[in-house]
């Protein structure tokens, strides 16, 4: 029942056409909210009992059984999969509930709410599948929900566009998880989990060296992390609601599933975890350079988002000193990210959908609700003491910092940096938002009229609210007595202490306190205490220019794959046409006109016929004539 009723939701909605116009909504947000309770019941059973006990396997039916393969249609419910069940069909109904004002205009809300749904059930089928291929399906699933939501306004070039980006980027991602997949099935004979990881010490070190790489090049597209982070950010074209639920409870959470789910893969290659947390690494700098040169409020955040779930692969990169740190991240992050994209929303709502900071300023005193609890995101998001944040991305940092050698200073001291542009970028981007002067008063909205700043009504505040209350007291809740890592160690294993790297805990606690709260100076020196132009300022230095253009990651995307794509696309459809097709076509026109000329000898006349055969038997004499002298 629990993907079974958001999938007769969106079967509904679907079919029902326009007659669900009036009711298409409210259906779409039950079946997600029905879902939920359902995996508050099985999260209470769980907890009752003991851990050894709390994983379940059950068999729906057989789904494939073609020679030696045989796979089920199976569920897995274990602390892992409960966990996911829960974020992504609390947040999902918060989200779900929250869109019913934000598209109360739109004339296709209730297909967007089919879509909705749609995506909720593909991601509860990805994290509750028992084997790799039902994995694969959600996982699908949520690539074409994520293309159709994205690109909601059919009427803009530009969503089209990101939509289309979206999904070609993620199959590039999709080709190593089905690879890795292949390398499991030909290694093993099966795909099921549970005889997955109790056979994989039968690999030798290069096929499972080779099967990590390949599925982290399954998480990095769906969770938009180095090399494949471009599409994340265009995917804020679609609806505000779409971006909360991508960002924050769903499809950029895949990856870091994928690699916690796999854990007994990983744990047999110290390669594979190295290659996971460079990526991690990697990632969630880029995301924070460029998070600081944006004056796009979702973009913003969208890079933000990027930069986060850097934060979580880096977690479980470690290891099992970091599995359970990094799903710990992914719960604090579900909340005040989704109430940072829901606030976004919010700001939107009362300005036009105008989404440029610099056009905003002094909001505070028009959408006071919306600016505390996007304040208490924003808070959590930066690692204020006490905060969600503060404890999940902490920690994160710590453990990084703990590993020996090179590998604790380079790891723990970006992770460190990143936090402090953290601070910077998410402090400018309150500042321009809600404080300063009201420069909006100074511009037009596209259709000519004033700008009239206003708070959003109920049904979008409340889901906003208590993403706020999430964002505050999550992060204590979880980590209080190690609830969340006792929680998770049946199928995350034991959390680890980390080792005694070069940065002690105090070193690194302290610096990160001090880099972040330096990020919020700077922040405020920068844009607090001057004026904000309206128009951003022309020309810019290097870096802020690379900055805003992504680091060049599109350049250097299309340089190297879309380029040469295009280019051997081009040169193989010349060598079918020219190759392939000449052949065949040359050897088909020299057949037809060869018979057409010897059709003609064919002339129907008895006395051409009767020439033909005395010149031939001339021939033949003279042949036997000159064989026979020429012996003599």
């Amino acid at each position: 029942m629990l993907f079974a009723l958001p999938a007769a939701g969106a079967a509904v909605l679907f079919l029902a056409g326009r007659r669900a116009n009036a009711w298409g909504h409210v259906l779409g947000c039950l079946t997600v909210l029905a879902s939920f309770a359902i995996g508050l019941t099985l999260f209470f059973q769980a907890l009752g009992a003991a851990p050894e006990q709390r994983t379940t396997e059950l068999k729906l039916f057989s789904w494939i059984a073609v020679n030696d393969l045989h796979v089920d249609f199976g569920l897995r419910l274990d602390p892992l999969s409960l966990t996911f069940v829960l974020l992504i069909t609390g947040v999902g109904s918060l989200i779900h509930i929250y869109s019913i004002g934000y598209m109360a205009e739109d004339p296709g809300r209730r297909r967007f709410f089919a879509q909705l749904n749609l995506f909720v059930t593909a991601m509860l089928l990805l994290v509750l599948g028992n084997n790799f291929v039902l994995l694969y399906l959600g996982w699908e699933g949520v690539g074409l929900a994520s293309y159709l939501l994205i690109g909601w306004y059919q009427d803009r070039p530009s969503a089209a566009t990101a939509a289309k980006k979206a999904f070609l980027m993620n199959r590039v991602g999709d080709v190593g998880l089905a690879l890795a997949i292949f390398l499991l099935w030909t290694n093993l004979g099966t795909i099921q989990y549970s005889e997955v990881f109790a056979r994989v010490g039968e690999l030798g070190h290069g096929t499972v060296l080779a099967i990590c790489v390949l599925l982290l090049l399954g998480a990095c597209g769906k969770s938009g992390q180095f090399p494949l982070q471009a599409w994340l950010p265009d995917a804020m074209e679609g609806p505000t609601p779409v971006s909360a639920l991508i960002h924050a409870a769903t499809m950029v959470t895949a990856g870091v599933y994928l690699v916690a789910r796999t854990n007994p893969i990983y744990n047999v290659s110290d390669d594979g975890r190295l290659i996971v947390t460079l990526v991690g690494v990697i990632t969630l700098l880029i995301g924070a350079i460029i998070g600081c040169a944006y004056d796009d409020i979702k973009k913003v955040l969208a890079y933000s988002t990027v930069s986060q779930i850097g934060y979580m692969m880096l977690g479980v990169g470690l290891g099992p000193a970091g599995y359970a740190l990094g799903i710990f991240h992914l719960l604090t992050h579900g909340f005040f990210k989704a109430g940072l994209f829901l606030g976004a929303g919010s700001v939107m709502h009362g300005m036009n959908d105008n989404v440029d900071m610099r056009h905003y300023g002094g909001l505070r005193k028009y959408m006071p609700i919306t600016f505390w609890t996007f304040g208490l995101g924003y808070l959590a998001l930066i690692g204020f003491p006490f905060l969600s944040g503060y404890f999940s991305k902490d920690a994160i940092i710590e453990a990084a910092a703990a590993q020996p050698g090179w590998r604790g200073v380079v790891m723990g001291g970006a992770a460190m940096l990143a936090a402090g542009l953290t601070a910077f970028y998410m402090t400018r981007l309150m500042l321009m938002t809600f404080f300063g002067k009201e420069r909006w008063k100074e511009l037009r909205a596209p259709d000519g009229h004033e700008y009239h700043p206003h708070e959003s009504p109920a049904v979008m505040t409340i889901p906003m609210v208590l993403l706020a209350v999430g964002s505050v007291f999550a992060g204590f809740a979880l980590q209080s007595n190690h609830a969340i890592m006792k929680w998770l160690s049946p199928t995350l294993g034991e959390l680890e202490e980390g080792g005694h790297g070069i940065l002690s805990h105090t070193t690194v606690a302290t610096g990160t306190l001090v880099l972040s709260a330096l990020g919020v100076l700077i922040a405020y020196l920068v844009v607090g205490r001057r004026a904000v132009p309206v128009t951003r300022p022309e020309p810019v230095s290097f870096p802020v220019q690379a900055a805003r253009r992504d680091l060049y990651a599109n350049a250097i995307n299309e340089a190297l794959i879309a380029r040469p794509g295009t280019w051997l696309s081009r040169a193989l459809v010349f060598l079918d046409n020219k190759g392939v097709d000449g052949i065949v076509n040359g050897i088909a026109a020299l057949l037809g006109g060869t018979s057409g000329r010897m059709r003609r000898l064919q002339t129907g006349f008895v006395r051409s016929y009767a020439l033909s055969m005395l010149g031939g038997t001339v021939l033949i004499i003279a042949a036997l004539l000159a064989v026979r002298f020429g012996t003599q």
